[in-house]
C-alpha cells in the first residue's frame, strides 16, 4: 500500500482535532518500553484505530495509541507501540507514523527498540546508543522510499552519512555518565523478522560490524532523515544473541518483555535528562 499527501493530511487533521498542542519532539517506543509514555503530563491519548491510515500493532507489549503530553518542559508526541514489517505491512505503512509526525511539525525523532546483543560484552539490561545502522531489508529492496518521490516530503536521494544526530548523541553520553547508566555505543542491524537469528546468522552479523540486532527502527529513521528530522535512537539489550547451535539458551519474546522492567527506568532517566537540557 502507498499513500498520497492527502492521506497524510487526513490523519494529521484527525490528530489536530483532538488537541491544539504543538509537539516538536516525537518518541517511538519499542517492545516492553511503552510504559515510558505513561510519565507524560497532561496527556491526550488517541487510539491508533481512530486515525485513518495508521497501522495497528498486533504484537504483545505494544499498546497501540498516541500519547501527547509534556515532559521536562517539552511537548512530546509518543508513539506507544509500533507496527512492524513482519506483521504483513508494507514499508510505507510501517513508516506512516513518521510522515505524520513530520507534517505535525515534529523536528526531532527519538526511538527506542528491544534488541539482541551481538557484542559479547553487552549484558541484558544494558542500553546501546545507535551510532549507525545497517538496513538489511532496505538493501535488498524493502525500502520505504521506493516508488515515485514526493519532493514536498523530502529529496529523491537523501544522504545518510550523519544518520544519528551528533549533538544529541553527545548529550546522551553526558546524561548516561551523570546517572551511572550502563550505555554502549554501536551499530544496530535491522532485520525483517519475525524469527530470531540462527547462530550462523549471529556470527555473520558480528563480522559485518553489528553490535545489536532487531526488527525495527532503521526504516523509520530513514524516513525521518528523508524528511529532514534529527534522529536519536537507543537499543535496550533484552537478550544475548546465541552464536552456537549446541547452546541450551532459547531466545523468545517473553524475555524481551521481562528485560523491559530493567530498561524502562534507565531509559526514562536518559530521556528526562536529554529533554531537560536539549535545545530545539
Amino acid at each position: 500500500m502507498s499513500y498520497t499527501r492527502a492521506d497524510y493530511e487526513q490523519a494529521v487533521a484527525v490528530i489536530r482535532s483532538r488537541t491544539d498542542a504543538q509537539p516538536l519532539i516525537g518518541l517511538v517506543l519499542g517492545s516492553g518500553l511503552g510504559g515510558l509514555a505513561d510519565i507524560l503530563e497532561d496527556a491526550v491519548k488517541i487510539p491508533y484505530g481512530d486515525i485513518p491510515g495508521w497501522p495497528q500493532s498486533t504484537v504483545h507489549g505494544h499498546s497501540g495509541q498516541l500519547v501527547i503530553g509534556r515532559l521536562e518542559g517539552k511537548l512530546i508526541l509518543a508513539q506507544q507501540g509500533r507496527a512492524h514489517f513482519y506483521e504483513g505491512y508494507t514499508m510505507q505503512q510501517v513508516t506512516f507514523p513518521v510522515r505524520i509526525m513530520h507534517l505535525l511539525g515534529i523536528q526531532t525523532l527519538i526511538l527506542t527498540n528491544a534488541a539482541g546483543g551481538l557484542n559479547p560484552a553487552y549484558q541484558v539490561g544494558d542500553v546501546m546508543l545507535l551510532q549507525d545502522h545497517i538496513n538489511l531489508p532496505g538493501m535488498v529492496g524493502h525500502n520505504p522510499l521506493m516508488g515515485r518521490n514526493d519532493d514536498s516530503l523530502g529529496p529523491r536521494f537523501p544522504g545518510m552519512t550523519q544518520t544519528y544526530d551528533s549533538a544529541l548523541r553527545r548529550l546522551a553520553r553526558q546524561v548516561a555518565a551523570e546517572n551511572a547508566i550502563p550505555m554502549h555505543e554501536g551499530v544496530y542491524i535491522g532485520l525483517s523478522g519475525p524469527a530470531f537469528e540462527t547462530p550462523a546468522e549471529v556470527r555473520m552479523l558480528r563480522i559485518w560490524g553489528g553490535n545489536a540486532v532487531g526488527m525495527s527502527t532503521v526504516h523509520e529513521v530513514l524516513v525521518a532523515r528523508h524528511a529532514g528530522m534529527r534522529a536519536l535512537a537507543f537499543s535496550g539489550i533484552t537478550n544475548q544473541a546465541i552464536d552456537t547451535p549446541d547452546s541450551d539458551g532459547i531466545t523468545n519474546h517473553e524475555e524481551v518483555l521481562e528485560a523491559g522492567k530493567i530498561l524502562v527506568p534507565r531509559l526514562t532517566t536518559l530521556l528526562r535528562g536529554i529533554l531537560r537540557t536539549m535545545t530545539l
